[in-house]
Parts: C-alpha cells; sequence; structure tokens
C-alpha cells in the first residue's frame, strides 16, 4: 500500500515537470538574468584591464602616470582595431558626458602616432585627458560589480571621494517618476474600485440570466485587442474628437475652450482604469455573490438602516474581495507600458516607459535592470502587507 501511494506521487510529481520546465525558462531565468544585469557588468573590466589594474593604485587626486597613459594609449589601439572600442566608450560615457567622443578621436589619433610623451599625445588630442574626471569615469566604469545602477534609479550618486549624494535637479529623473508611477497606480486602483463596486454588487444580486448578461459586458474589453482598446480612446478624447465634439455641441464648453484630454495624465487615466476594471469587478463578484442576502436582511429586521448594515455587515465580509481586486489592478498598473505610451504624452508616462527606452533606445541594460528590481520589490512588499493583513489564503477570482 506504501509503495503504491510513493508511485502515485511520484507520477504526480512528474506531471508537474513541463510545468517547473516552462515557468523555470519564462520567469525565474529571464529575472535572474535582470537581477545579474543590474549589479554586474564586466565589458570595461575586460575591455581595459591593464588600465584598470594601473588605475587601481591611483589616488584620484592628479593626473595618473606616465605609465597609465601609455597603457591606455596601447589598450585603446588594440581595441580598435578589434571594433570593440564603441561599446566601451558608450558605458564610460554614462558617467561623464563626453567620453565617447573623447575615446573614438583619441583612437583614431592613435592609429598613426608615435609618441615622446604619450600624457603630452593624448592631452593635445582632447584636454578631457587632463582631467581627473575622466580618469575617474574609466575607473568607476571598470567595476565588475557595482551599485551605480540603483544609485542612479534612486537619483543618486557618488562623489570623488567615494560618498553617496544626490544628483543635481536637473538630472532628477527617476525617482520623481516612480513616484508618479505609484501614484498613478494608487489612483487608478481607487478609482476601479469606486467604479467596480457598485457593478460587482449589482451582478452579484441579479437574476440569473441578467447576471449573465452584466457579466458578458465585463468580459468583452478582454476580448478586444489592448491596442484597438487604446487608440479608441484616443478617438475618443482628442481635441476634435467624440467627447469634446459632445462637450461643445451641448453648449458646456465652447469651440476654442476644447479640452486636453489625451497625451496626458487624463489621458492615461481613462484608459487604464477602463482597461484595468474588469480585474477589479471579477475578484469583487467572486466574493460577494457568497454573501447571502439574508445578512442584510436580518439587520434590516434589527432595525439598521440599509447603510448601516452595509457598513456594519456588508462591506466587513467583501473586503477580501476588495484587497484582491486591488491588489490586481495595482499590480498590473504599476507595469503598464503600451497604454501610457500610447496616450500618455510627455506628462503621462510612467516608469515603465523608460525602462522600455533604456532597453530599445539607450541599450543601458544595466540601469533598466535595476529600475525593474526596484519595481520588483515595490510589488512584492505589497504582496507581503496583504498577506499580512489580508492573508493570500482569503484570495478569491471565481
Amino acid at each position: 500500500m506504501a509503495r503504491t501511494l510513493s508511485r502515485a506521487r511520484l507520477r504526480a510529481a512528474a506531471l508537474t515537470l513541463p510545468l517547473l520546465a516552462f515557468v523555470g525558462v519564462t520567469f525565474i531565468a529571464p529575472l535572474g538574468s535582470m537581477l545579474v544585469r543590474s549589479f554586474h557588468e564586466p565589458h570595461v573590466a575586460d575591455a581595459l584591464p591593464q588600465t584598470l589594474a594601473s588605475l587601481r593604485a591611483w589616488d584620484g587626486a592628479s593626473v595618473p602616470s606616465e605609465d597609465t597613459f601609455r597603457i591606455l594609449a596601447t589598450e585603446l589601439r588594440r581595441l580598435d582595431q578589434q571594433r570593440k572600442l564603441g561599446g566601451v566608450a558608450t558605458r564610460i560615457n554614462r558617467l561623464a558626458g563626453g567620453m565617447r567622443s573623447t575615446i573614438m578621436d583619441t583612437a583614431r589619433a592613435l592609429r598613426t602616432a608615435e609618441p615622446v610623451s604619450w600624457r603630452e599625445t593624448l592631452t593635445a588630442t582632447d584636454p578631457a585627458w587632463g582631467d581627473e574626471a575622466a580618469w575617474l569615469a574609466v575607473r568607476r566604469a571598470g567595476e565588475r560589480y557595482t551599485m551605480r545602477h540603483y544609485l542612479n534609479a534612486l537619483d543618486l550618486d557618488r562623489d570623488s571621494s567615494g560618498n553617496i549624494v544626490a544628483q543635481s535637479p536637473d538630472r532628477r529623473i527617476y525617482l520623481p517618476l516612480l513616484l508618479r508611477t505609484l501614484g498613478v497606480s494608487l489612483a487608478i486602483t481607487f478609482i476601479c474600485l469606486i467604479l467596480g463596486y457598485p457593478v460587482a454588487y449589482l451582478i452579484a444580486n441579479a437574476s440569473p440570466a441578467r447576471a449573465n448578461l452584466l457579466l458578458l459586458l465585463v468580459l468583452v474589453p478582454f476580448w478586444t485587442s489592448l491596442l484597438v482598446r487604446t487608440t479608441s480612446w484616443i478617438v475618443l478624447l482628442q481635441n476634435q474628437g467624440v467627447v469634446n465634439d459632445l462637450l461643445v455641441a451641448a453648449g458646456i464648453i465652447g469651440d476654442d475652450g476644447r479640452l486636453a484630454l489625451v497625451y496626458n495624465m487624463v489621458g492615461t487615466l481613462v484608459a487604464m482604469t477602463q482597461v484595468l476594471l474588469p480585474f477589479m469587478i471579477l475578484p469583487l463578484y467572486a466574493v460577494m455573490r457568497s454573501i447571502s442576502p439574508m445578512y442584510l436582511r436580518a439587520a434590516s429586521s434589527l432595525g439598521a438602516t440599509f447603510w448601516q448594515g452595509f457598513v456594519r455587515v456588508y462591506w466587513p465580509q467583501s473586503l477580501p474581495g476588495v484587497a484582491a481586486g486591488s491588489l490586481l489592478v495595482f499590480i498590473l498598473s504599476i507595469g503598464y507600458y503600451i497604454t501610457p505610451a500610447l496616450v500618455g504624452g510627455r506628462t503621462g508616462q510612467l516608469i515603465s516607459n523608460m525602462i522600455a527606452y533604456h532597453m530599445q533606445e539607450s541599450l543601458n541594460w544595466g540601469l533598466a535592470a535595476a529600475l525593474g528590481v526596484i519595481l520588483l520589490l515595490a510589488v512584492m512588499l505589497l504582496y507581503l502587507v496583504y498577506n499580512r493583513l489580508v492573508g493570500i489564503e482569503r484570495m478569491r477570482l471565481s
């Protein structure tokens, strides 16, 4: 009997292997790669090993020695011949603006140069080599394991002494964008709760035929392409769109006072609320349909008004659905990309759009990975709070 049970358990475990492999390939492996990229950057260290070894003994207070200039020139020549200099120059340029052109121009000048003094040759090619900041950028870019991407993601940096300091106000981009993303996600979650709670209550207390029809209307957005829904809001909300035309026709606003409802934060809030509203309604409905109407009738028979019965009896029982729906909507909205990119404009962009920019345009994958890890930590923190206050075992989605 025990042997038969053991075999059954092994067969059941074997059936889960394809699922575990799928999760490992599509989730765990990309997540691990992103985590590693956020703090591991070996490119400059592999390209300029001798230069970085020479800079380890450098005090950073003055220009390095003649030998360091010679070693750098030799390695720049080698990288130029191997056509690998562009990537190294780009990574150093992220720490000190203008260093890409400095490195590329220096490499071109060194193709035919046989100088007596490497220091004079390099500084004559570009005066930046006579500044300690350029060499500090090379040394910092050569760190194999670094936290600079996380510092940049939080608008922090290190000064020449290695102390963590706030970046200048004109370079503080990511922290305000991260706070905006959290604020927008909270706002969308609240709006979806205000709009979705009455709808879920209506569906849960309707007759079966009417409830099925209302559920069908809620589920229709899932059958429509996200791109189609988003571009439809552009047609509705643009300056000459349907909404503004109706407001002008009704005399609410003048033709010269049309509202800016798209390519800003208003467009982002409206479009994302419409997309994410079903994720609030369905968990609420799943919980509400299990709440017997007899509770409110009992409260009414004891002298409570409808609102007293709702606040003291019905609302507490629906809290698991409120928490589950809020958790789903917040997690989905915090990482939303397509909708803000299409209808958000400059003021409606979220942190996900900046992550996509660094992945596709600037190719700064380390910074993109650090921003992604920070978002992941925010979601995990929210999950822990939910589990502590409500309990993940009480989440009901159907």
